[in-house]
């Protein structure tokens, strides 16, 4: 039977809630604090890939305190307790999006501890997301867990439409999208394209395959290039064409998963572990049905990339600055990023992320994608850098695209005007 991540991710949750909260105890030698996502607990306390942590509790002799939250209740506590003079929190699950620069402060910078005792390989890690928690030429934080976007199909549709295979440049998705905009057999109406909404991550998504931003990592805001226009252009062109829904500005990631789920569209574009959930036969209509690769790069970038560098999301391990056991906690970091615990924690469910992971058979038995997925990871980025009014650019950005989709404003005009907002914004 094979594993997908969405499909432990569900179960595992649910069975997280079940579980008594660990206070936030002392570390005396005994014991490590670990503030986390209760997602991170799940996939490091598996059956399938086994225990994580054992290799850490082996070497210490200590055990792993998990104290688990949900996301914005997690990094509420932990920016709290990071700046107090003394926390009891030893280490850190951070997710990409809430590592500012400010808040990288409250943080140890792991580049002596890298220097002097590095993780296992780090050559091996995803490139980009060792860069997106590294700021100011200083790395903050080691990679755990990653959700990266690929482009899920439906092969009883494009059989249907005679399409024998996924879209290989963006130029060509645009007419696959279009040509699978019909009325099934079925008397079911398909769009050839769904997506949910256009906040800025979604549009990012499918702006990567012309190697587009929203805002460089060095703050430069360049919504206003000919590659985020071309981007917005195209979503305007399936919008009135009839090949995204209608009510696209109001729909939700539920609403994108329901109509794959039914058959009602062809194409979506989102984190590859739904690969799981769209093949659900408890949950899905097209169970057995639903395929999933890569974004495709525009035709002028072929050579460039073979892959759409898209987006990528992920949580790493952090140690506060304030921890009184910073040494055992850097032995936990080394321990769960090592490859063997990538391996294990995989097999769990987690999004691994090193390169060699996706060398193993069980891997690539548990994962249809797994080739597809290395593929991006070896050449995606964050979709924003984390800076402290992101929150308020974000919003921008979809009121702004908003006007595109619905032809009050031209993607030239709304991008321009976005683009001298945010920079002031940034300044």
């Amino acid at each position: 039977m094979s594993v997908t991540r969405r499909t432990f991710l569900t179960t595992g949750a649910a069975t997280a809630a079940l579980l008594p909260f660990a206070g936030p105890l002392r570390a005396d030698g005994k014991q490590i604090n670990v503030f986390a996502h209760r997602v991170m607990q799940n996939v490091s306390n598996g059956t399938k890939g086994g225990d994580v942590t054992q290799a850490f509790t082996k070497a210490t002799g200590d055990t792993v305190n998990w104290v688990t939250f949900e996301t914005g209740p997690l990094h509420d506590r932990l920016f709290r307790e990071a700046s107090l003079s003394e926390s009891t929190v030893d280490v850190a699950f951070i997710l990409n999006t809430y590592a500012t620069p400010r808040i990288a402060k409250l943080f140890e910078p792991l580049g002596p501890r890298m220097a002097k005792d590095p993780v296992e390989d780090p050559n091996d890690l995803f490139p980009g997301l060792v860069k997106g928690v590294t700021i100011d030429n200083e790395l903050y934080a080691v990679p755990f867990r990653h959700a990266s976007t690929g482009l899920h199909y439906n092969e009883e549709i494009f059989a249907e439409r005679g399409i024998k295979g996924p879209p290989q440049t963006i130029e060509e998705f645009v007419e696959v999208a279009k040509k699978c905009t019909y009325t099934r057999p079925d008397g079911t109406p398909v769009v050839g394209f769904i997506l949910p909404g256009v906040a800025y991550p979604e549009v990012i998504a499918l702006a990567r395959a012309w190697d587009a931003d929203f805002i460089t990592p060095d703050m430069k805001v360049v919504a206003n290039s000919k590659e985020m226009v071309a981007a917005l252009t195209m979503i305007r062109d399936l919008y009135t064409s009839g090949a995204v829904p209608k009510n696209l500005t109001s729909m939700k990631a539920e609403d994108a998963n329901t109509w794959m789920q039914q058959g009602r569209a062809a194409m979506a574009a989102s984190s590859m572990s739904r690969n799981g959930l769209y093949n659900d036969p408890a949950k899905s209509q097209v169970a057995g049905k639903i395929k999933t690769t890569y974004f495709p790069i525009a035709e002028a970038l072929k050579g460039k990339y073979e892959v759409a560098p898209t987006k990528v999301e992920f949580w790493s391990m952090a140690i506060p600055k304030n921890s009184k056991n910073k040494d055992l906690a850097w032995a936990f970091i080394k321990a769960m990023s090592s490859k063997d615990a990538t391996l294990a924690a995989a097999l769990n469910g987690n999004g691994p992320v090193r390169n060699s992971t996706y060398d193993d058979p069980r891997i690539k038995a548990a994962l249809p994608y797994a080739d597809a997925e290395r593929k991006v990871l070896k050449v995606s980025r964050v979709p924003l850098p984390a800076f402290d009014n992101a929150a308020r650019a974000a919003d921008l950005f979809k009121e702004q695209a908003e006007t595109v989709v619905l032809g009050m404003k031209t993607p030239q005009q709304a991008m321009d005007e976005l683009t001298v907002t945010v920079q002031k914004l940034i300044s």
